[in-house]
């Protein structure tokens, strides 16, 4: 992946773009991004239709996170307003990634629990939320993901949708969106074999001292 572009947050956002639909974490013009400039009311958003793998800066659209103004003449993704009860929710948040990473929604429709299995799951992931299904584009998607991350929790599986990651940086939201599709992976291997796969100490996962 090499190293992770600096400076306008657009090119942070189209670099992440091109690595999720490399990594198989979403197909064709699914899932959107954000990112907020940090101390500000404002956000960067996907437009509307766009693909992942092929965002420029044009592929942007500026809003005003208090009221979802739109400060360009460009339609914003249909999910917007998930990235917006996000960032009202949690003035820490500078990211959110949602994507739909098949392993993770698979796990979802039978049921499954994710674990976290490894450390760095622990130190990425501490813990993963999940919230009803509720078709997309709605408000109470958005309002049901900031009731989830509102105790800190970084990781949301929105059934059958798929996941909405959060960070304080467009990078370490990469990075988490990494794990969560590995975790689930891990885990649907172990399931695939019949084999056991516990989690991590619940004390461990819950030590601040080992996560981000």
């Amino acid at each position: 992946m090499g190293h992770y572009p600096t400076g306008d947050l657009r090119d942070q956002l189209a670099h992440l773009g091109q690595a999720v639909v490399r990594a198989g974490l979403v197909v064709g013009s699914g899932g959107n991004l954000s990112a907020r400039a940090p101390d500000t009311d404002e956000c960067w958003a996907t437009a509307a239709g766009t693909w992942l793998d092929g965002l420029d800066r044009g592929s942007f659209v500026r809003i005003r996170i208090i009221d979802g103004a739109t400060l360009d003449r460009v339609a914003p993704s249909s999910e917007l307003g998930l990235h917006l009860a996000i960032y009202r929710a949690r003035p820490d948040v500078n990211a959110v990634v949602h994507l739909h990473p098949q392993s993770v929604l698979l796990l979802d429709a039978i049921g499954a629990p994710i674990r976290l299995v490894t450390t760095d799951h622990a130190f990425y992931l501490r813990r993963v939320a999940t919230t009803p299904f509720v078709p997309p584009g709605r408000p109470e998607v958005g309002r049901l993901a900031a009731e989830a991350c509102a105790d800190g929790t970084n990781c949301v599986v929105l059934s059958r949708h798929g996941c909405c990651v959060v960070a304080d940086s467009v990078e370490l939201a990469h990075k988490r969106a990494l794990y969560l599709e590995e975790a689930a992976r891990l885990t649907y291997r172990a399931l695939a074999l019949g084999a056991p796969l516990p989690q991590l100490p619940a004390d461990w996962l819950d030590d601040p001292a080992a996560t981000v």
